[in-house]
């Protein structure tokens, strides 16, 4: 990323500490899913200091209910507003998630993340960055935060810190205010570069409700989680490994 965009995007990480240079309650739009990483994430821009403007998407996905999560989140954590945007991939399809193709599960976690899986959602990030991009550039904003992983992640390639950094170059060319000197877009992965567990502990000293959350590629309808595909697998790896039982699941029973 531009700079030394990548070095702090990495720094962020431990303890989410105020961005150096920016007074306190700078705004940010921070991409929420719904599930544990996008939160974490919005949790690290609250405590790092920043308003935020909480960003999902309604794009056809068979998760749906994550937008119920990414509500019950955004309302939790105080964002200054909450945006659902609505934008049908299930018009190209190409994915498990926007397709009526079948979602892997029962996979060997240590395999997960080695090919890029069916749940690839083609462009995904570089569609929801470009919105995220474009509200930063109406609201006055240079930050941006993602919740992408690419330790215990299920191998997709808008997930990878060169992919941030080449959008973050892209962020500066392709805006008015970042053409004009105006502004300096900076992509935020406060998680780049943590284990599950990792963003586990960090998001529990940050105060994440994660019983809010929804991590699940094939929930039911009332959102109880699969428990067998990737999102739950690397999910439950990390609760395991923190050493504690996952508040979802308590909350379902």
């Amino acid at each position: 990323m531009g700079g030394d965009s990548v070095a702090d995007a990495q720094g962020d990480r431990q303890g989410c500490a105020p961005a150096r240079g920016y007074p306190d309650m700078k705004p940010a739009v921070v991409l929420l899913s719904g599930g544990l990483d996008s939160a974490t994430a919005l949790a690290c821009a609250r405590a790092a200091g920043y308003r935020a403007y909480a960003l999902s998407f309604r794009y056809g996905q068979r998760h749906a209910v994550e937008l119920a999560a990414a509500a019950r989140v955004a309302a939790a954590q105080g964002v200054a507003e909450h945006a659902i945007i609505e934008i049908d991939l299930r018009r190209f399809g190409g994915s498990a998630l926007t397709a009526d193709l079948a979602v892997p599960k029962g996979r060997d976690p240590k395999t997960i993340g080695a090919e890029i899986p069916i749940t690839y959602v083609p462009a995904r990030n570089t569609v929801f960055l470009s919105i995220a991009l474009a509200w930063a550039e109406v609201l006055g904003a240079g930050d941006i935060f993602i919740g992408v992983n690419a330790l215990d992640y299920s191998g997709y390639p808008d997930c990878r810190p060169e992919y941030l950094a080449a959008f973050e170059r892209l962020a500066n060319l392709a805006t008015a205010a970042g053409a004009t000197g105006q502004q300096r877009y900076r992509i935020h992965a406060p998680l780049l570069q943590m284990t599950k567990a990792e963003i586990i502990r960090l998001g529990l000293a940050l105060g994440v409700d994660y019983a809010l959350t929804s991590s699940c590629y094939d929930p039911d309808p009332q959102g109880r989680p699969c428990g067998t595909c990737d999102a739950c697998l690397l999910r439950a790896k990390g609760f395991a490994e923190v050493g504690i039982p996952d508040p979802l699941l308590i909350r379902f029973g």
